[in-house]
């Protein structure tokens, strides 16, 4: 059940019925206070013009049209013509009580579509650094709440598997081999693998020229050259999957549809550009000119899609992925991932694609720019040498400080587990929190902004953070063990007497309006926002409305239950699919 949506519709008709046009603004907000109700309808303002009438005067018509006694027990007519709403208790706490019993938490689905969502994306040639951080979870997150709300979603891993580079690569790798070295001990380091190769094509008399020898032999097909870049591309991907596996996100094997996966199309994806008229010669090149995006002296925009010497770039590869998507998968929606510097390579890439008819009127393509991770000095986030950061040294890091603050905050509670928690829980405890941490002190920042990566911060247990929501779901689930109650079977009876049952319910029934918005503009700091707000919402519920204390009413203690189940359900729901490990005790 979407609130918002129920709401909405009822005002629609009203207007309707009012006269207003068919197209007439609805801004319905959240109330900003508990005195002016849970939501306003600021539907009479936008209508002031258009009917040539006073604001409030059209509230008071909204106010009798609108059929809304079975869900407002007032509404109220506030300033120029704001209409404050006041639901019934009795109203939501029926939602409550049929939501929980569902385990979609009355979460209905969205018609379905086909999305495809393009992310993480690593260059194989390369170890994954923090660089890939935020595509990679980011995302991961949408895909999962897309799929979810109940959408078809095709991942898809854009790796860097192809280009000039490995030509130099796969030269330094025969030689390895023909020294009798195995492929995976040679490409243990491939930091170390790239600096040595690179060194050679430098500085060695001859590398350099078959190093080209090899690109060309790849390109061409050879059969000796493709096995070395199967090989080279296996131990690479594998580097790739224990990232995945360490970050606890859902891409396999199977999404990879690496650069090289679209090159027997290359050739047709430029007939195709040269047939509409678009791509033409230019000093030898095969360029698109775009006049939408002209400079300020009149200049189209250059978009080569074929170097003079006949190599394609990674524009010419992304419209034969766009012909993949589009036409062969039939996506309704393309989402792709990157840092936002290549805003404008996507910009151009879309209005070609659009133009050569490779994307349909009715299908969207959305490039999903984000900012940077800064260090505490706001430049990219970088080694004390100045290196660049692996992903996978940054993860392990935020377990071992995971672990030292769990430590000491069992001393400083001197010694005490409530949980009863052994030795290897506790490290399966610190692995979860150390690298949910991480992942939600990106998830939780506006994906288009940067942010300035802090430690204490993102394992503090306090403010916004994976350990205050993973500690709040854990606190919930104790109240549960204490009472000797099994929080997946509550059934009772709702009852909202008190200020702070209200709000948590009104809370409670928002989940829906966050996962709309996240897979609308995807954007997984929205849910955040939500869960850390149900969380202290929960918090401030909890201690004003004892539970289990001596006294309290059984009616009151059930329904007070029933609250905490559902807060614990929701949390969880809302976590998983942000990736973010819960744990029944901490």
């Amino acid at each position: 059940m979407n609130l918002q949506s129920v709401l909405l519709s009822r005002f629609k008709n009203a207007l309707s019925k009012i006269g207003a046009p068919e197209n007439a603004p609805t801004p319905l907000g959240k109330s900003t206070r508990p005195e002016f109700g849970e939501y306003q309808f600021n539907g009479a303002m936008a209508l002031a013009k258009i009917l040539r009438q006073k604001p409030r005067d059209i509230a008071e018509k909204i106010v009798e049209a609108v059929e809304i006694n079975d869900i407002a027990e007032k509404l109220e007519i506030a300033g120029p013509g704001f209409i404050n709403i006041h639901l019934k208790s009795e109203w939501m706490a029926e939602q409550l009580e049929n939501a929980i019993k569902d385990a979609r938490l009355g979460v209905e689905k969205q018609p379905t579509q086909t999305v495809v969502v393009d992310y993480s994306s690593p260059n194989l040639a390369k170890e994954m650094h923090v660089g890939h951080l935020r595509s990679t979870i980011i995302g991961d997150a949408v895909a999962r709440a897309l799929e979810f709300m109940g959408h078809k979603v095709i991942r898809q891993n854009h790796m860097g598997d192809w280009g000039t580079q490995f030509g130099m690569l796969l030269a330094h790798l025969n030689d390895k081999l023909a020294s009798n070295e195995v492929a995976e001990t040679a490409l243990s380091d491939l930091e170390d693998f790239y600096r040595e190769a690179k060194v050679r094509f430098d500085n060695e008399d001859g590398f350099a020229d078959r190093a080209r020898e090899y690109v060309v032999k790849l390109q061409g097909g050879d059969e000796q050259c493709l096995k070395l870049w199967h090989q080279f591309i296996d131990v690479s991907v594998a580097h790739s999957e224990e990232v995945y596996e360490k970050l606890g996100v859902s891409l396999t094997r199977d999404d990879i549809m690496g650069e090289s996966a679209y090159n027997p199309d290359l050739n047709a994806t430029l007939s195709a550009l040269q047939e509409k008229g678009l791509a033409v010669e230019d000093q030898g090149a095969q360029v698109v000119f775009l006049n939408e995006l002209a400079d300020k002296e009149g200049n189209p925009a250059v978009y080569i899609v074929q170097k003079s010497g006949g190599g394609f770039l990674y524009s010419t590869t992304d419209q034969a992925a766009i012909r993949y998507r589009c036409q062969k998968l039939n996506a309704d929606r393309t989402l792709i991932f990157t840092d936002a510097r290549q805003a404008l390579h996507f910009k151009q890439t879309e209005i070609v694609a659009r133009k050569a008819g490779f994307i349909a009127e009715n299908q969207s393509y959305e490039h999903c720019p984000f900012g940077m991770m800064l260090g505490q000095d706001g430049k990219p986030f970088k080694t004390r040498s100045g290196s660049t950061v692996k992903l996978a040294d940054l993860l392990d890091e935020a377990v071992e400080r995971a672990e030292k603050l769990i430590r000491a905050r069992a001393d400083k509670l001197d010694g005490a587990n409530e949980a009863g928690l052994s030795e290897v829980e506790q490290k399966e405890i610190a692995r979860k929190v150390g690298i949910s941490a991480v992942k939600y002190a990106d998830l939780s920042k506006n994906r288009t902004t940067d942010y300035i990566f802090n430690w204490d911060t993102m394992l503090s247990f306090e403010g916004n953070t994976a350990p205050y929501l993973q500690y709040a779901y854990t606190r919930v689930q104790s109240i549960f063990r204490k009472a000797g109650v099994d929080p997946q079977s509550v059934n009772f009876a709702i009852n909202l007497g008190e200020a702070q049952e209200r709000v948590l319910a009104v809370k409670l029934l928002q989940y829906v309006e966050s996962l709309n918005q996240l897979v609308s503009e995807a954007t997984p700091h929205v849910l955040c926002s939500y869960l850390y707000e149900l969380a202290s919402c929960f918090m401030t519920f909890y201690e004003a409305c004892p539970i289990l204390k001596d006294g309290v009413e059984t009616d009151k203690k059930e329904s007070r239950l029933m609250l905490a189940a559902m807060t614990a359900k929701t949390l969880k729901s809302g976590l998983d699919l942000l990736g973010i490990d819960t744990m029944e005790k901490m």
